[in-house]
């Protein structure tokens, strides 16, 4: 394995988060959007300003989707809403799981198609309640199910492959998908095989020369992965609990990576006062920017 590189990083704002997820940038605005998914919060740092705002929600969301200039899609406890930039109204696009209590949303990342991988999981990481679905203009469609905690859903630059694991399983996935659409045309195959190393997979991204960036929970490490599954690079951040990279900037030429304190004691939190935070790397990076959602018909 290689050895882990102690990389530069700086808090991007004082916005310390229990579960800080999805970050995903912006382009239109020049802002960069993550999660904190227990507190019910949306944060917005716009790069312009170097201002953080805070967005309350009535939901737990973990991911967003481009839209257009003026629109995001949130993926939410219990469904998709159509979120107005300029006011942060909400309203329903679908439903999902929303007869469902005892989960909530997670990991999602859009196909260059504009479709949009959406995963769920128990809101107490039961074992085998969660589920990736595939949503693309208006229709939605189950992927693979009995998932306990999906994460590391990204695609490959030409759209034609679909990563993801469920972090319980410590087995990051791949597998062929249509690039028109989003859709598998193949059986997943083993990736990265993570079984019996420390921590696990969280979420990923996928760069302009195919590698996979992956942030793994509980270890501090920001790992990527070659095409051919071979763990290349390891990067060490000032939080143990990093929970998922995203390339920022006009070229996306950049990385931001959010973090988590839930569960952690009260003397661990003492001693790792970054934990929480979202991070802007010192690193420059061939990522891509995130296509828009293929929202109606």
């Amino acid at each position: 394995m290689p050895a882990v590189e102690p990389l530069a990083a700086r808090p991007l704002s004082d916005a310390v988060c229990q579960l800080g997820e999805g970050p995903t940038y912006d382009p239109a605005a020049d802002a960069l959007f993550w999660f904190d998914i227990v507190e019910k919060k949306l944060f917005e740092h716009r790069f312009p300003t170097g201002e953080t705002v805070v967005h309350a929600l009535p939901f737990m969301a973990s991911s967003l989707a481009l839209l257009d200039d003026d629109r995001h899609v949130i993926l939410a406890e219990d469904g998709l809403y159509l979120r107005q930039k300029r006011d942060g109204e909400l309203s329903l696009v679908a439903p999902l799981e929303a007869d469902n209590a005892v989960t909530r949303s997670n990991d999602a990342r859009v196909h260059p198609s504009g479709a949009f991988w959406m995963g769920t999981m128990g809101k107490n990481a039961e074992k085998g309640a969660g589920t990736i679905y595939w949503f693309h203009r208006g229709e939605i469609r189950t992927l693979y199910s009995r998932i306990t905690i999906p994460n590391a859903i990204c695609f490959s630059p030409d759209g034609a492959l679909a990563y993801f694991t469920d972090t319980k399983a410590h087995i990051l996935h791949r597998v062929e998908v249509d690039p028109a659409n989003g859709l598998p045309v193949g059986v997943p195959t083993i990736f990265n095989d993570y079984r019996g190393e420390a921590g696990g997979q969280d979420g990923a991204v996928c760069d302009a020369d195919g590698l996979v960036w992956n942030a793994c929970y509980g270890t501090g490490r920001l790992d990527v992965y070659a095409p051919s599954g071979e763990r290349v690079r390891s990067y060490g951040l000032p939080a143990s609990q990093l929970t998922c990279p995203a390339f920022i900037g006009a070229k996306a030429n950049g990385l931001a990576v959010t973090s988590a304190w839930e569960g952690m004691s009260r003397e661990r939190r003492a001693d790792e006062r970054a934990a929480g935070q979202t991070f802007l790397l010192d690193l420059a990076v061939s990522g891509r920017l995130e296509p828009r959602i293929a929202l109606g018909s």
